[in-house]
């Protein structure tokens, strides 16, 4: 009873009974056996103190903490095996010693490391950037290396080597002069060792006969001759010419070279030629050039690579009536005064030669030492003195033919200038060159007005002004001729582009015909190609030559008469 009133209530106890037995709380009991927990608390904590100090194990797909840099960069190691020696799995090895790691190490700091490790017996530990090996002798030397020994340790070496340099002279002096002499002797060949000739040098002779001292001045002077300026500016060959017509006046006492009074043209409606109506053959080599007679074109100038230039007569005999010899390598190019009286000669062997047409001498020559590419006369009444010339040396050079000095040059080019062509009434130039560029000069000032570049240009070897002036057309090596305007801006007309015709890596003539109705240009196949001015498409093509067509004209004054030249030495008249 008195139990069950001590749970009657929860909140107020009841009164005390003096009589009543004293309340006794119950142990709690458990089914299970007692267990110390004191060794795996300490195991948990080792773990995770483990965990804190251990490197990562590479089997493990997943990582339950957040690992430290420590852990991270720590050498791997693997559990152990009982097959290997050194404790790793065969997964793990990538070398049969074991695990090796990649060491980014200079192959010179290596080689200084190892060698200074061969001779003190310590090295510098490139992991930790220690010392490792023998501590006690590098603290001896200093830390040095093999390759960085001090200057007194250096010059104590020095030292010691004179030192034994002369104690092995004074052993030498000991012994026996007599063994020295003897080239049998061990001794004779410790001392001859180094050359098979030592110690006959008392023999050579110091003073030379006079025979020999005169050949000696001669071979000197012959270098000297060899090396001085001479080769830049070879002597000039002797010109010569030689006339091949029957007089060189008729009975009116008119010159061979004045055009017939008849010749003039008959409209002025030009017509693409189609058959070939006279060739001349003349040159041994190949033609390089032609020039009809200016205004009448009764008379054809060409250059050839024989290093001869001919005159052809066009309209009666046909014949060669005059050779012009000059040069000693090939004519590059030639070009007429406006009155064809004169006109010059560009070689290879680097001269500029200013002829007179009608008796063949040689007025003037001009040279930089450098190869001139194309030479031109002002076009101008008043400046026929003026010769512009294209050099090799990327300039273009300016002559006053009167004083024979350079008055002006123009180097801006990049490359070797090709062609020179006066546009805008002669006040300004254009130039091409082999540096893919165009440029746009004012005559007589050395500044660029006009420069055109472009990534997909390529090289313009020739150039001609359209008969009104406005354009001009440019051979483009990328077997297409463009088009470009003569007035300001100087641009390129894209919607004119003539091509089909393959002239990659030769430098073919492109020209118009009198009325500028037409183009036409040579190419590398021997054919001669005729486009329509207006509407871009090929008109016709001739097979010229064989080989290379170099060059094509057009006749001043007879509209469907046509010249061309090639590789093959010929030149062609069509109509």
């Amino acid at each position: 009873m008195d139990l069950i009133q001590s749970y009657a209530a929860d909140d107020e106890s009841p009164p005390q009974n003096p009589n009543s037995s004293p309340i006794r709380t119950l142990p709690a009991k458990s089914a299970a056996p007692k267990v110390d927990d004191t060794m795996l608390a300490l195991t948990v904590a080792g773990e995770a103190a483990r965990a804190q100090s251990k490197p990562l194990d590479p089997t493990q797909h997943l990582v339950g903490f957040n690992p430290t840099y420590e852990q991270l960069w720590a050498p791997i190691y693997g559990p152990a095996h009982p097959y290997a020696k050194d404790g790793l799995a065969q997964g793990l090895r990538n070398h049969k010693l074991g695990f090796v790691e990649n060491a980014s190490i200079e192959p010179f700091v290596f080689d200084e490391q190892y060698n200074t490790f061969q001779k003190y017996g310590y090295a510098v530990d490139p992991s930790e950037n220690s010392y490792i090996g023998d501590l006690e002798k590098m603290k001896e030397c200093d830390a040095i290396s093999v390759y960085n020994i001090p200057q007194h340790e250096q010059k104590k070496r020095r030292l010691e080597k004179q030192k034994e340099k002369m104690e092995e002279e004074g052993d030498e002096q000991d012994v026996d002069t007599s063994e020295v002499e003897n080239p049998s002797t061990d001794t004779w060949l410790m001392k001859n060792r180094k050359s098979p000739w030592a110690g006959k040098k008392e023999g050579l002779q110091v003073e030379l006969t006079e025979e020999q001292k005169k050949y000696a001045e001669e071979y000197a002077k012959k270098k000297g001759e060899e090396r001085g300026g001479d080769r830049e500016k070879p002597e000039p060959l002797l010109e010569k010419s030689t006339f091949h017509g029957k007089e060189e006046k008729d009975y009116q006492g008119r010159s061979w070279i004045a055009p017939p009074k008849d010749a003039k043209a008959a409209n002025d409606h030009c017509y693409i030629p189609k058959r070939l109506v006279h060739t001349w053959s003349g040159h041994t080599k190949g033609v390089s050039a032609i020039r009809f007679f200016p205004k009448h074109g009764h008379l054809i100038l060409s250059a050839g690579m024989d290093t001869k230039v001919k005159i052809w007569d066009v309209y009666t005999s046909g014949k060669c009536m005059r050779t012009y010899m000059g040069h000693s390598k090939a004519v590059r190019d030639i070009w007429f005064s406006n009155d064809g009286s004169k006109f010059f000669t560009a070689s290879y062997d680097k001269y500029i030669k200013y002829w007179d047409t009608e008796t063949g001498q040689v007025i003037q020559t001009f040279t930089t030492g450098k190869i001139p590419y194309v030479v031109r006369f002002n076009p101008d009444e008043d400046k026929q003195n003026v010769l512009l010339a294209g050099m090799s040396d990327k300039k273009i050079v300016q002559w006053d033919i009167n004083s024979g000095q350079i008055t002006q040059e123009y180097d801006q080019h990049l490359g070797a200038v090709n062609t020179i062509t006066f546009v805008d009434n002669n006040r300004r130039f254009v130039t091409s060159s082999d540096d893919k560029s165009l440029r746009v000069w004012e005559y007589g000032i050395p500044v660029v007005i006009k420069y055109i570049s472009e990534p997909h240009m390529h090289s313009m070897p020739s150039i001609a002004p359209h008969p009104n002036g406005n354009w001009i057309a440019a051979q483009s090596l990328d077997n297409q001729v463009l088009i470009y305007s003569t007035r300001e801006r100087f641009q390129l007309n894209k919607k004119k582009r003539f091509a089909g015709h393959i002239v990659a890596g030769y430098a073919c003539q492109v020209n118009f015909s009198p009325d500028g109705r037409f183009v036409m240009s040579g190419d590398g196949e021997g054919r001669c190609w005729f486009w329509d001015w207006k509407s871009c498409k090929v008109f016709r093509t001739l097979k010229c030559h064989e080989g290379v067509c170099i060059g094509a004209e057009w006749h001043p004054l007879e509209q469907s008469k046509v010249a061309t030249c090639g590789w093959d030495g010929l030149i062609k008249y069509w109509d």
